[in-house]
Order: C-alpha cells, then structure tokens, then sequence
C-alpha cells in the first residue's frame, strides 16, 4: 500500500477506538502521503519543500492531528505526530486522566468500552452509547447495554485526595478490570 516511502507510524487512542497514522514521505520527490486506518486522506505530490506539516482529522469526532516534517541534518529527517496541538505522548498523558477505558468479552466479541470522564460519555467499539445516569448513596452510576448484557460504570469516591473518583465498570454486576490502553 505504501512502497518504500513509509517512514512513520503511530496509534492514536481515542474514544471511539484506537487508529493508526501512517505517513510515507518521498525525500526526493517531496511527496506526502497520510493514511489513517488505511484510507488515505492526504496526498501531495512534489513539493519543493521537504519541512513542515500536514494537518488532518481523526475519529468519528474529527479529532485535529498533525504530521511534523523537520531536518535534522543533510538529507535525514525527523517525524513527530500532534493530536490536539499536542505531542502524541502529552495528549495520550491527558486522555489518560479524563478516560478509562476496559477491554473485555461479551458473547466471544471484544468490546473495547471507553469513558470519557469529562463529558461521561460512553463508547463501545466506536459507538457511542445510550446511558442513563443516577445518584446513588456512594457516587453516581451510569448505565448502558451491552447486547442482551447490562453494563453499569460506578463513579465513587476514592476517600483519597490523590486518586479522586474511581470508575469501575460491571457488566451483568461483574466487576471488569480496567485496560492500559
């Protein structure tokens, strides 16, 4: 698909799944070319400037990303990858602290559940979901289905400054352990 001009790859974890970034850059002709998921959403054919950026959304949210192109010396160049006007690694530091996400089974299907903590939306596998929330005695619950499957995220109190509310996700009243990713 993209010959001997890739040069760069990364994963983007969003709330609706994890994509990947592909850029293949020819160092000769100028060329730039960005896949996201395999489809290709930019393309620019010689450009006499080898520097610089190219701008392009992901998700289902049309998230802003960024492909920066710098020399480092001769005819070598570095790679990097904004997401939200962030460096890849700050913004996946950030959505750390506003997501949760578990990886599970449901019916020998992976469901990949992810919990925008900000908004308290709930995404399954790129859907988003319908919830309904309640305040219960020790937090709050938020509840989805799964399928034939009920899920509930219980947002509770830590008791500690540090940590704050914790979410846990029980699907059929199972505890589900929550995923690195």
């Amino acid at each position: 698909m993209l010959g001997g001009d890739l040069v760069a790859v990364w994963e983007v974890a969003l709330s609706d799944g994890v994509h990947r970034v592909e850029f293949a850059h020819g160092t000769t002709t100028g060329k730039r070319v960005v896949y996201v998921n395999g489809q290709e959403v930019v393309r620019r054919d010689w450009l006499f400037k080898l520097v610089g950026k190219e701008t392009f959304s992901v998700g289902s949210c049309n998230t802003r990303a960024s492909v920066l192109i710098e020399a480092v010396s001769g005819f070598s160049y570095e790679y990097s990858l904004e997401v939200d006007g962030k460096s890849l690694q700050k913004f996946t530091h950030d959505r750390d602290q506003t997501s949760k996400t578990w990886l599970l089974k449901v019916e020998g299907e992976d469901c990949r559940v992810v919990l925008d903590k900000d908004t308290m939306d709930v995404w399954c596998n790129g859907q988003k979901m319908d919830t309904m929330g309640e305040f219960v005695d020790d937090g709050t619950e938020t509840h989805f289905m799964l399928g034939e499957h009920e899920g509930c995220i219980k947002a509770a109190s830590s008791g500690k400054r540090q940590s704050g509310i914790v979410h846990h996700l029980l699907l059929d009243g199972q505890k589900v352990a929550a995923s690195t990713q």
